[in-house]
């Protein structure tokens, strides 16, 4: 198998788990026990996000990069559409505490209606 398939498929993971930080909390609306996996992934992105660390699939992905000899994104629709959204240019510290922030804001939202949702049920 190519290794920029094998890069390429960790970008869109990532980028899939990116979502599912974001927006799975929304997904217990329908079905709760989507919190099972949600809040410990929630957990990590919140983390990652707010101590400034790096989600070990970018380095799996950039040795998947460097083994299929590229040098950076350039040439497909994954890298011209999907890398800028796993990796927005301008980055800085303060944005990662405002995106850890929002993180939280939108799933305490999202998770209120669960429980809000859950306690009419009951």
């Amino acid at each position: 198998m190519s290794y920029r398939l094998l890069a390429d498929g960790v970008l869109l993971l990532h980028l899939v788990f990116i979502a599912f930080v974001v927006g799975g909390a929304f997904l217990a609306w329908r079905w709760p026990r989507f919190s099972f996996w949600h809040l410990p992934m929630l957990a990590w992105g919140v983390y990652i996000e707010a101590s400034g660390g790096v989600c070990p699939l970018t380095p799996l992905e950039n040795h998947f990069r460097h083994l299929a000899g590229q040098q950076g994104y350039e040439g497909g629709f994954i890298e011209h559409y999907i890398v800028p959204l796993v990796y927005p240019p301008g980055l800085t510290r303060d944005t990662q505490w405002v995106l850890a922030a929002l993180l939280i804001a939108v799933n305490g939202v999202a998770y209120a209606g669960v429980w809000h949702r859950r306690r009419r049920v009951a």
